[in-house]
């Protein structure tokens, strides 16, 4: 029997004894994660202390304990040492954010899509490669490693992008998320804790949630992780890893100072932490700064897409582990994919090689920077956060919004954004803000229009947002 009576006892959630065959544990994770996610528990709830809650339903501590921890770890959850667990902000925001149905009228400027660029070039590239008398060797399977040349060209685009890798660690994934999927896969294990920064890729969070692994945000200073942060993360929260994007960071469109990457280099060093670096958007830079791995090599896996700087169609990427990690992340690799298309390989080399690759990102580059100042002069009046090459930006918005509101009144009128509660990590309300898409919109007109659209919700709030 419970020791106290609850009758009048204040408590954010009072769930029901589980009474089916189930484990108790796992029948009150359920109950728990169906509270969440039909609104029951709004996020940022505190939850009541495990052992008050076990005192209620008459169960031991270490099934809540179960319970929560199972819930932590699809991101349902969050918990603060000294402070207690709460409904993770993010918890009922959808972590989607691909481009709309073709049939959709929607104004796409939520998706981050590189700019439109010609790819006559390399369309001659790849015609000229079906002519070739041995084309169908590519039409089969692939080796498990690429051959010499190709990680020789590999190296050297990564080089362009602030990182001078061992053409020997290389190894190559079916696109970035790929990659990172294969790196959670093969270096933590489900329980593991990677810190985070408290705004980030909504693909790391499905990955994570999918694999079982808790991510931690790590608290920042002048948008960008503190020494502070990680070190509290590292010696409370006992992470594993981090995850960074150092450059154009999703969402925020922050491009890491030299000072956090060697910071993040030396903790890493002190606390064996496992570093994924995303580079997805170095290239978008036309000096980007040396890489973290370049720091720490020893403990930072690096990951290089060509989605961004090249084409979204390219689901061909590269990763490179430390020696210690090779292996296990190769295993990973080809347990998800047996090999990669020896086609995109081939393909991928070539442009490399031709420097078409490096052409097509200079490309994207003016393309961006004719869209950005586009969108400064349109919403000249509101903070909008970004460099003139990102192709995304991150708009604050006025006091009484948040972003999910705003992304609510902006589809209503056509056009979509996401809002920050979809990139949120842990249990703190988001910043109000949502992610503009710059170049996802082929043609100029329509994207002014979209522009227009989202300044007339700034300028007539009252019109689309009940706080007004």
């Amino acid at each position: 029997m419970p020791i106290n009576s609850f009758d009048d006892y204040p408590m954010s959630w009072r769930p029901m004894r589980p009474t089916d065959e189930k484990p108790l544990y796992l029948a009150l994770a359920a109950q728990l994660e169906r509270d969440i996610l039909d609104g029951t528990l709004l996020p940022g709830t505190r939850l009541p202390p495990q052992r008050e809650l076990a005192d209620f339903l008459d169960i031991n501590v270490s099934t809540v304990t179960r319970a929560f921890r199972l819930c932590r770890q699809k991101g349902l959850l969050s918990g603060t040492v000294g402070s207690g667990t709460f409904v993770a902000y993010d918890a009922r925001a959808s972590l989607s954010v691909m481009p709309q149905n073709p049939g959709c009228r929607l104004l796409e400027m939520g998706s981050v899509m590189p700019p439109p660029v010609p790819f006559g070039a390399a369309a001659d590239l790849l015609h000229k490669m079906i002519q070739e008398p041995d084309f169908h060797r590519l039409l089969g399977y692939g080796a498990l490693e690429a051959a010499p040349w190709h990680r020789e060209a590999a190296v050297r685009l990564m080089a362009q992008a602030g990182f001078a890798a061992l053409p020997e660690l290389l190894l190559a994934a079916n696109g970035g998320q790929n990659a990172i999927a294969a790196t959670l896969a093969g270096l933590f294990r489900p329980g593991d804790c990677i810190g985070a920064d408290p705004l980030t890729y909504p693909g790391l969070k499905s990955a994570a949630s999918l694999l079982g692994i808790e991510l931690v945000p790590v608290a920042q200073k002048d948008r960008e992780l503190s020494e502070a942060g990680l070190q509290y993360a590292c010696k409370n929260h006992r992470i594993k890893g981090l995850f960074v994007m150092p450059d154009h960071q999703n969402p925020t469109t922050h491009t890491m100072s030299p000072a956090c990457r060697a910071m993040i280099a030396r903790l890493a060093a002190r606390y064996d932490l496992i570093v994924i670096e995303d580079a997805i958007h170095s290239l978008m830079l036309p000096r980007p700064q040396p890489a973290i791995a370049s720091l720490a090599p020893e403990h930072t896996v690096y990951l290089f897409s060509l989605s961004k700087a090249v084409s979204p169609g390219f689901r061909f990427s590269y990763a490179v582990p430390p020696w210690r990690y090779f292996g296990r992340l190769k295993e990973a690799l080809y347990s998800l994919n047996l090999t990669v298309s020896p086609l995109l390989q081939e393909f991928a080399s070539r442009l490399i090689a031709s420097g078409r690759a490096l052409e097509i990102a200079k490309q994207e580059r003016d393309q961006a920077i004719r869209r950005n100042g586009i969108a400064d002069a349109q919403l000249q009046s509101w903070t909008l956060l970004g460099g003139p090459t990102c192709i995304f930006r991150w708009l604050l918005l006025p006091e009484g919004w948040t972003g999910e509101a705003f992304e609510a009144a902006a589809r209503e009128r056509g056009v979509q954004v996401y809002g920050a509660q979809r990139f949120a990590v842990g249990k703190a309300r988001p910043e109000p803000a949502v992610r503009l898409a710059m170049t996802a919109i082929e043609e100029e007109a329509a994207f002014v229009r979209g522009l227009g659209i989202l300044r007339s919700i700034l300028e007539n709030p009252s019109l689309y947002c009940a706080q007004f």
